[in-house]
């Protein structure tokens, strides 16, 4: 929803080339789009709830972990526990984004999870990473009229054809996102005072550093089963 919100700022360019006229370029109202977007996504899951229970499908909104092959133990957030038994158990718990082993990664960045959450406006924001996600996140925080960078480590899209993925990298910085290439974060330091955020990088021996409100992390994720104890 992020993404169709970026693409339908950027029509404005389209839209003049048409005939459409308009007096001001539109402006971007990022509180605005987090609400609207999250009160969507709420009822979305409301949907889904109700839907199970039409069906009866028992929900348990508890964290699971595994006492035997066919037992789990559910916990809820008040502490209670319960078990249930089943011959067979289905696990979907999908992931989470990491973090990279630096100092500062964790205290002051954010993960492309944490983004679709953020009440604040990003502003000037570091993207770290190649990924699909990275880029699509540098993408529609660019098309919201906000300075991007991306941190590249190696290469754009690790798996896809090179081609594409250069090209998709040519194009957004023929748009005004801007790439530092061949670079490895080292920490991140913040300044109390403006709260701006400092983060040091490495390209080959030289250690060179970016001031920005927001470092956004999407180096990968893993799968969240260490705590499922099977």
């Amino acid at each position: 929803m992020m993404h169709y919100a970026g693409l339908l700022g950027e029509s404005y360019h389209d839209q003049l080339l048409t005939g459409w006229c308009h007096k001001e370029k539109p402006v971007h109202d990022w509180k605005e789009m987090i609400l609207n977007i999250n009160n969507h996504i709420r009822s979305i899951n409301f949907g889904y709830r109700s839907d199970m229970m039409k069906r009866k499908i028992k929900f348990y909104e508890e964290f699971a972990s595994f006492v035997d092959d066919h037992t789990i133990e559910l916990v809820n957030n008040k502490g209670k526990t319960q078990t249930v038994t089943s011959k067979y158990f289905v696990i979907a718990v999908g992931g989470r984004p990491s973090y990279p082993d630096i100092p500062g990664a964790k205290e002051y960045g954010i993960t492309s999870d944490d983004i679709f959450w953020m009440e604040r406006e990003p502003g000037k924001t570091l993207v770290v990473g190649a990924s699909y996600v990275a880029l699509e996140c540098a993408g529609f925080l660019h098309a919201f009229g906000y300075d991007v960078t991306v941190m590249v480590r190696s290469i754009l899209l690790r798996g896809f054809d090179q081609d594409m993925a250069n090209k998709i990298g040519e194009d957004m910085e023929n748009l005004g996102v801007k790439f530092i290439r061949e670079a490895v974060p080292t920490r991140i330091e913040k300044n109390e005072e403006t709260e701006k955020l400092t983060c040091y990088y490495q390209v080959g021996d030289e250690e060179l550093s970016i001031e920005v409100d927001t470092v956004l992390f999407a180096v990968g994720r893993y799968a969240v089963t260490k705590e499922l104890h099977c």
